[in-house]
């Protein structure tokens, strides 16, 4: 079985792999996580309704800054 990884750890996978033009393959193997979870926690962050996606407060901050 797995490492359980936190959410705090999740989350900044995901912003990564979604903001920093990196591969989410080179991604995952820099967060010593597999391809497949790393995409999951994506499909999982976009489907979270309740919070806004790491896209959209990259978004908000780059309007901020106009």
């Amino acid at each position: 079985m797995g490492t359980k990884r936190t959410a705090e750890f999740r989350q900044e996978a995901v912003r990564i792999a979604l903001t920093n033009g990196l591969t989410r393959k080179q991604v995952a193997t820099d967060f010593g996580i597999g391809f497949s979870t790393l995409s999951k926690w994506i499909q999982q962050d976009r489907k979270n309704s309740e919070k806004p996606t790491a896209q959209t407060e990259l978004e908000r901050e780059n309007a901020g800054l106009r």
